[in-house]
């Protein structure tokens, strides 16, 4: 008999698996999609003052959260299995514990590495970022591993796919998503979003679940942040305001003459 719900309708239970992986399937391409379209809620790398000089939106930006983690938990009850047939799990807690920690050491010392490149010195922001950003960090952090890692990696695994492939399909699908490779924006944050794929799809491999990727992005968006001042896309050389000021100021052993 099939199964109902308190609505006296059939319950989720009842459909077939098939179908359920198919409306799973789905459904992570809007998750996708969502990604594609963070820049419009002024999330993950763009939770940042834009071109204009205008702050972000915070309504814009819960919506993006909600909306992504909203439709990762609709996977996880239409999908007959979440946990063994994609990585919508922890998996091993000692092992993503141990990996995810040394996944995010490394990630912090690429990061250290984009501010040196970049700045030519570690730019730590103000105080007052803090709070928001590291939570945007965070977010995406989790966001990203569980839709790209947890489905995307876990469906094509489902597939007559090598491993290798698969990590590397979804690793370049994920830079795409993040849109770093549009004209304008630095080449070496869209090399530092694909290693993050790679690594997440290798470390979550291993461990049999996300845990240890969440960790280690995780990590490293917070050590982007606190060591450029930005969530993912440093501005342009000479244009952030400590350039711009140092532009206007007399060279140090020049004198001005004239009036006082």
């Amino acid at each position: 008999m099939p199964e109902f719900d308190v609505a006296g309708m059939p319950g989720i239970d009842s459909v077939p698996d098939t179908l359920r992986i198919l409306m799973s399937v789905g459904l992570t391409g809007l998750l996708v999609l969502l990604r594609f379209d963070a820049e419009r809620f002024s999330a993950a790398e763009y939770n940042d003052i834009d071109r204009w000089g205008r702050r972000p939106s915070l309504m814009r930006r819960l919506a993006w959260y909600t909306l992504g983690i909203g439709l990762i938990l609709v996977v996880l009850k239409v999908h007959p299995d979440p946990v063994n047939d994609l990585y919508l799990s922890l998996g091993d807690r000692v092992g993503a514990v141990i990996l995810g920690l040394a996944y995010g050491a490394v990630g912090t010392a690429i990061a250290m590495g984009i501010a040196f490149y970049r700045y030519h010195y570690l730019r730590f922001p103000g105080l007052r970022l803090y709070p928001a950003n590291v939570l945007n960090a965070v977010a995406t952090a989790f966001f990203d591993e569980a839709v790209f890692r947890g489905m995307v990696f876990g469906f094509l695994l489902m597939t007559p796919m090598d491993a290798n492939l698969a990590n590397l399909t979804q690793a370049l699908l994920y830079g795409l998503a993040t849109r770093l490779g549009a004209p304008g924006r630095p080449w070496y944050m869209l090399a530092a979003m694909i290693a993050i794929g790679l690594a997440g799809g290798w470390v979550t491999a291993i461990t049999g679940g996300i845990g240890a990727a969440f960790i280690g992005h995780a990590i490293t968006r917070v050590a982007i942040f606190l060591v450029t001042g930005h969530a993912g896309i440093p501005k342009p050389k000479g244009t952030e305001d400590e350039e711009i000021e140092r532009r206007h100021r007399t060279p140090e052993g020049w004198r001005v003459l004239g009036p006082r």
